[in-house]
């Protein structure tokens, strides 16, 4: 068992997966002799060489064009976008290209492709380089969707994105770069589509993502400790494909929902769980469920304004505790 940063679970998910396989190739802005602009991928071009590990020019387009291209043609691509808010550059790759491919032609072409983004708040880098967009992606069909909030969960979760036949958005969180966790030795192999409970509880569930992980686990320490509010805590980690089966078992158990989401208020991912809830659990509901998220707003850049905007330990913590005992 290893200590590491999720920054450096980064390269190593990469790195496990091409050396297991010799078509896997990475593209993107600043990947290989600059190690990428947060050094996910530091070592990777000296380790592999500069035709398996490519830096491109500044041009999204160009980068999804390019992976799409190879992964049709029988290569298995990691492409970088270096920031999640720049995929609105090359939407259309997106949500009519790459992810129709396989459907368009009965399965005769697959694009086994993963897009690797830095995704969400906390470094103060303002509205068009903050935004948690897992919700612009989440709605399109034949695209699949993960967001690890833990070291292993990067590099598990990358070889399956990696090993699927079908084109995986993979959200990396800004914030979490320096974090650090235990990884197992050897070959780490997770599974798109399963969540995880991270802290088991009586009295409420708490669906969470990302960044929102860790912060909805220390809410729930605050909450057992100081107001006796005993709650789970989900790990959604999959948002497409999303396992319902453990949500709705939990939401089940405990009664109560609450999504932390880091995404704007307004279409976020936790409207559709909330839906998916209310369809299939309704009467084992003791009380309304509710979404702790950001704003409908452009993500300030000020230090006071950004932490007042995206959901706080403090906002969590006060939203349920008022909701429990209403």
């Amino acid at each position: 068992m290893a200590e590491l940063t999720y920054r450096d679970a980064v390269a190593r998910g990469i790195a496990q997966e091409m050396e297991r396989d010799p078509d896997v190739i990475f593209l993107g802005e600043d990947i290989a002799r600059a190690g990428g602009v947060f050094k996910a991928t530091v070592g990777l071009v000296e380790k592999f060489g500069p035709l398996r590990v490519r830096d491109t020019p500044i041009s999204e387009q160009a980068i999804l064009g390019a992976a799409m291209g190879a992964a049709m043609t029988g290569l298995k691509p990691i492409a970088e976008i270096m920031f999640s808010d720049f995929i609105a550059v090359c939407f259309d790759y997106l949500a009519n290209q790459l992810s129709k491919s396989r459907y368009m032609t009965n399965g005769q072409v697959k694009c086994p492709l993963v897009i690797r983004t830095a995704n969400g708040g906390g470094f103060r880098f303002g509205a068009q380089h903050s935004q948690s967009v897992e919700n612009w992606c989440m709605m399109i069909p034949g695209l699949k969707v993960v967001a690890p909030s833990t070291p292993a969960d990067v590099i598990g979760l990358m070889a399956a994105a990696v090993r699927d036949p079908d084109p995986v958005i993979f959200f990396e969180h800004k914030s979490l770069y320096p974090v650090k966790g235990e990884a197992p030795d050897g070959e780490i192999v997770d599974q798109l589509g399963v969540a995880k409970i991270v802290r088991p509880g009586a009295n409420a569930t708490i669906l969470a993502l990302a960044l929102m992980v860790p912060r909805a686990l220390a809410a729930a320490e605050r909450l057992k400790s100081q107001h006796g509010i005993d709650c789970e805590v989900i790990d959604v980690r999959s948002l497409v494909p999303l396992d319902t089966q453990t949500i709705l078992a939990s939401v089940a158990r405990t009664h109560r929902v609450f999504t932390v989401e880091e995404n704007p208020r307004l279409c976020g991912w936790g409207a559709e769980l909330v839906s998916i809830v209310v369809d299939e659990v309704f009467y084992d509901l003791d009380g309304p469920p509710l979404r702790i998220t950001t704003p409908h707003i452009p993500l300030p850049a000020t230090d006071v304004l950004e932490d007042q905007a995206i959901p706080s330990v403090d906002r969590i913590v006060e939203t349920i505790r008022r909701s429990m005992h209403a």
